[in-house]
């Protein structure tokens, strides 16, 4: 078959030709067309159900709310995981679904578990929502409102009902969130002495203003001849008229609500959060984007949208773009990824040219890059996949190996066309049956060493949860450009050649470059010495491979390299009961300390959360967003510059983070760090102890930062407990108890006021001055069947601590303590913590620990990958095998495994120390890269020997005829990878780096190597054979 293909194109070279174009620009078309982002979808199939709960404290939340709905959903179909947080007024339960499941049947499944649940949920709680659906990386850009004299009230009301619904307007979003200002209602407060004045109770004041500004619809009016809309133009946006509204009479005097409450416009109440930007008082505005939307496209439409709506702003509001942009992480990441490709293009370019000394043969090499990588891009883009970091970093370290079948055939080509030419002219062959002669001979060789490298990348395939879909789309884009390489090297490179290389006008004797000269003149030389001293070279190469194996076993574990996202997110909280106010100061105090840093390029923070808002912070929570660019040190020196700064806050707990990584930990723990011992167990308060005796003891583990106890911790509560006797001794029923604590304190929305299509809440809640303090709240008169008595009399009224925030796990309490790693590898790290918690830590009965992360994807992983590169290894034998008909060739060939492993192994011990589950697939890839060495190698020894050549010399003169495609393909590829391997600490390199490091290092060693070893271990095999059969 394979003759066949390289027949056909040897006979339509046009066609050959004229498909190559159209592939290259229906290539180049798709590339420009084609979604770009800086991840895959990372994304486990997670729906968020949040619930408003009123006024409801967290204990009661999670009995009466949370509850319920993780019961629902906890046995569905295709649930893995229910995750839960319930805080005062607020429920969040997180629904994570096995990894591939539809997220649209996800969501569906959810639905029809809470419309069974929302009808058990008590009146006052709000029906359960589905958060969006967005992903881990949805998260597209914060903007940032400032103003010089507009209110707080009216910059958040322009958010909310001007910059909001245009940007929700705007395909592709999912989700518009603001947080900060104030939220503007209309406000009845009631004065308890004014309405004891008039004699009006709290239910009049209901009475008369539920539903009052509301129009009436009053039918249809026909009158000459016309049809008339009788409307009851009841609603109006005047606070002064709603003041107006009769309450009651007395006698014949008519008592209003301006009577006995103050009317006004004011801010919302309680405040669940604010923010601010570089310490300025500010509107946040977080835009969120729906899955399988292109990040860089939805920016642009997004600041189009921006720009038009500045022109309708007042003109002291500032709309700032640049707190965070995804977009910037994606442009540099794929700007650094495309650099490494093209200048590891360039490397490979510098090696043809050297060896191959001839423009037409670098050439007719250099067509497959273009060609194997636009066939990629084809096939990510029918498959459905995008082109991010991952997928172009398989193409960069593809791109070495890309030119290695075509080397091969043109290196062969070109030795047979010179040794045409030594032919007297009458004996010369044509150029086609020269080129087709030499494609045929390599066919086999390319193909199998092609299939070989192919199963070495099986192994990624088998990962699954987020490693799976990071890497994945790596090794599609590398497989397809490999396969993509052997078909042009079958079919493009031959056609090539027959032009450019069968130039009858150059008769010229054809000569191997002076490089080539060089090398095979001092390769012979010591190539002659190590056959000489053939025990002391393998003993010195076992040694070697010892040495590799010791420093293997020192290397520390990690899960994947650290990224450089160019922004910090940094976690402040405080201890749970202070005031938002508190919280406030707490967090304006680290922007100031944050600005004194010269590479921080602005900050913004929230404190708190906005409405319905999946990612919930207490009020005692700031989370900060800080952009930084490097000058003249290292992010380490920075973030170590960044976290004793921040230290120096007194009562407050930090954690640093980036934006992405943050996500990332978050969706594999629940926790937003890459450590995360989970405490489960049933009293908060014991929890908790447990929680700081467990940080005790694991504070002082070298490589721990930012270790944290969650807060929940109880917090000041104001109980208002009936005291029964005496409400049934007043007459006092306990819903009209419940009634009047609830719009006395909290306030009830009575009706809705629209302005311009806008619509605000109308409250009734007592005037604050009169509930300020907790003997203000005794003195609140409560209206009974025998007059007005004051609240004590049927109340205690006490100073009490309740839960600030309730997490549950699998319908489990739990209290996380969460920490990061710095200067040190993340499974020590972790296997020391486990060892001090199990040497100091005694759990009480019912209680038990949990360790979640980035450590525990890791050693999943690298369990896959050990028993799947096992089964690699076994694979590309049998293929060696069906190759030669040897086990003992097809094993000598497999020797290039240890010497590849040498380099790799160095080469990490030499950089970062550490071995990643990139790095892992890096060795296991680099097994089928350095097997096509020992193939062409052993192949040519048989070719040799067949022609009658004697063992000795068919080893010598078979070493030096394939040390040109040897060294080419193997510093081609090896080459390439400098670029990714020097440039790891760049946004969109970090995680090709430490393949790129092994591959580079692993092949420099084996090709070294193996042009040893294969030689002496194939000779004394041989030897030994001979030695048998003559005995």
């Amino acid at each position: 078959m394979l003759n066949r293909i390289i027949h056909f194109s040897l006979h339509n070279r046009l066609l050959v030709l004229v498909a190559s174009i159209l592939v290259m620009v229906g290539g180049l078309y798709t590339t420009y067309h084609t979604e770009v982002d800086v991840f895959p979808d990372l994304n486990a199939p997670t729906v968020v159900v949040m619930t408003e709960a009123n006024g409801m404290a967290a204990e009661e939340v999670e009995q009466l709310v949370t509850f319920p709905i993780e019961t629902a959903v906890n046995g569905a179909t295709y649930v893995r995981r229910v995750r839960s947080s319930s805080t005062n007024s607020f429920s969040i339960v997180w629904v994570e679904f096995d990894w591939g499941t539809d997220i649209y049947l996800a969501r569906q499944i959810v639905s029809e578990k809470l419309s069974i649940v929302a009808e058990e949920l008590p009146d006052n709680v709000n029906k359960p929502t589905l958060g969006p659906q967005s992903s881990i990386l949805g998260e597209l850009m914060i903007i940032g409102l400032t103003a010089d004299t507009t209110s707080m009230l009216d910059l958040r009301t322009l958010a909310d009902w001007t910059i909001r619904p245009r940007l929700l307007s705007t395909g592709g979003v999912a989700q518009v969130a603001v947080l900060g200002g104030d939220v503007k209602e209309y406000q009845i407060l009631i004065d308890p002495a004014r309405m004891r004045h008039y004699g009006v109770t709290i239910d009049e004041v209901l009475a008369a203003t539920r539903g009052m500004n509301v129009n009436t619809n009053g039918g249809v009016l026909y009158e000459h001849s016309n049809e008339y809309i009788v409307r009851g133009m009841v609603a109006t946006t005047d606070a002064g008229e709603i003041g107006r509204a009769v309450v009651k009479r007395m006698g014949r005097v008519p008592v209003t609500l301006s009577d006995i409450a103050e009317v006004c416009i004011g801010a919302r109440e309680p405040k669940i959060g604010c923010a601010s930007v570089e310490g300025k008082p500010a509107v946040l505005v977080t835009v969120t984007k729906q899955p399988q939307t292109g990040t860089l496209e939805l920016t642009e439409r997004i600041d189009r949208s921006l720009e038009e709506i500045k022109a309708t702003l007042p003109p002291d509001v500032k709309v700032n773009t640049d707190i965070f942009r995804q977009s910037r992480f994606i442009d540099s990441s794929i700007g650094n990824v495309k650099n490494s490709l093209f200048e590891g293009a360039i490397f490979v370019t510098i090696i043809l040219a050297l060896f191959l000394a001839n423009v037409r043969t670098t050439v007719i090499s250099l067509v497959t890059l273009p060609l194997a990588l636009v066939f990629s891009v084809l096939a990510l883009h029918f498959m459905g996949l995008t082109i991010n970091t991952m997928s172009l970093g398989g193409m960069a370290i593809a791109i070495g190996s890309l030119v290695d079948d075509a080397i091969v055939d043109v290196e062969n080509v070109w030795k047979r066309l010179r040794a045409n030419r030594a032919l007297p002219v009458e004996a010369r062959r044509s150029v086609i049956d020269i080129v087709f002669a030499a494609s045929r001979e390599v066919r086999m060789p390319i193909l199998n060493s092609t299939l070989i490298i192919v199963v070495s990348f099986v192994p990624l395939f088998f990962l699954s949860g987020m490693e799976g879909r990071m890497l994945v789309p790596l090794g599609v884009a590398f497989i397809v450009a490999l396969f993509a390489s052997t078909l042009v090297a079958l079919t493009l490179t031959p056609v090539l050649c027959s032009y450019l290389l069968g130039d009858r006008q150059k008769q010229g004797e054809l000569t191997e470059a002076r490089l080539v000269v060089w090398l095979k003149r001092h390769y012979r030389t010591a190539l002659e010495w190590a056959l000489a001293h053939k025990h002391g070279v393998l003993g010195g190469v076992i040694v070697l491979f010892i040495a590799a194996l010791v420093g293997f076993f020192t290397l520390g574990h990690s899960f994947l390299p650290s990224f450089n996202e160019g922004s910090f997110t940094i976690n402040v909280s405080s201890l749970p009961g202070i005031s938002l106010e508190e919280s406030d100061r707490i967090g304006r105090r680290a922007e100031e300390l944050l600005l004194t840093i010269p590479e921080i390029e602005t900050v913004a923070r929230k404190t708190g959360r906005a409405e319905l808002d999946e990612h919930a912070l207490g009020v005692n929570t700031s989370e900060i967003e800080a952009p930084f660019t490097l000058r003249d040190r290292s992010r380490e020196e920075l973030t170590a510059e960044v976290r004793a700064k921040l230290g120096t806050l007194v009562g407050a707990n930090v954690e640093i983070g980036q934006p992405i990584s943050h996500r990332i930990d978050a969706m594999l723990s629940g926790t937003r760090a890459g450590i995360a011992i989970k405490l489960f167990g049933t009293d908060l308060n014991r929890m908790f102890t447990i929680g700081n005796q467990i940080k005790e003891a694991i504070q002082d583990v070298e490589g721990i930062a930012d270790l944290n106890v969650e807060q929940q911790i109880e917090r000041p509560e104001l109980k208002i407990v009936p005291r029964r006797q005496m409400l049934a001794r007043y007459g006092i029923t306990l819903p009209e108890f419940a009634e009047f604590v609830s719009v006395n304190m909290g306030g009830e929305v009575v009706s809705q006021v629209y302005e311009e299509g806008r619509a605000f809440d109308l409250v009734v809640r007592t005037s604050g001055h009169r509930r300020d303090r907790m003997d203000d709240v005794r003195e609140l008169m409560i209206d009974t069947p025998e007059g007005r008595i004051p609240l004590s009399y049927v109340a205690n009224v006490i100073s009490a601590m309740g839960p600030n925030t309730i997490s549950r796990e699998n319908v489990k309490r739990k209290v996380v303590i969460s920490a990061n790693t710095t200067g040190r590898d993340l499974r020590s790290v972790v296997e020391d913590i486990q060892e001090r918690v199990a040497d100091h830590i005694t759990l009480p009965e019912g209680y038990h620990i949990e360790y979640g992360g980035q450590f525990e994807s890791e050693q999943a992983a690298s369990a896959t990958l050990l028993l799947t590169s096992l089964m690699s290894i076994i694979i590309i034998y049998l293929l060696l095998y069906i190759e030669f008909k040897s086990a003992r060739e097809s094993a000598v060939i497999l020797l290039n495994l240890p010497l590849a492993l040498i380099g790799g192994v160095f080469a990490l011990l030499l950089t970062s120390g550490e071995i990643s589950i990139p790095a892992i697939i890096g060795l296991i890839s680099l097994f089928g890269i350095a097997t096509r060495n020992g193939m062409l190698l052993i192949s040519n020894y048989n070719r040799l020997r067949s022609q009658g050549m004697n063992l000795h010399e068919s080893v010598v003169e078979g070493s030096l005829d394939r040390l040109n495609p040897i060294l080419m393909t193997a510093l081609s590829s090896a080459l390439a990878m400098i670029p990714l391997a020097i440039n790891g600490d760049l946004p969109g390199n970090e995680i090709q780096s430490p393949m790129a490091k092994v591959i580079l290092g692993g092949l420099l060693t084996s090709t070294f190597l193996n042009g040893f070893i294969i030689p002496i271990v194939y000779l004394m095999m041989n030897k030994r054979a001979e030695e048998s059969v003559k005995v």
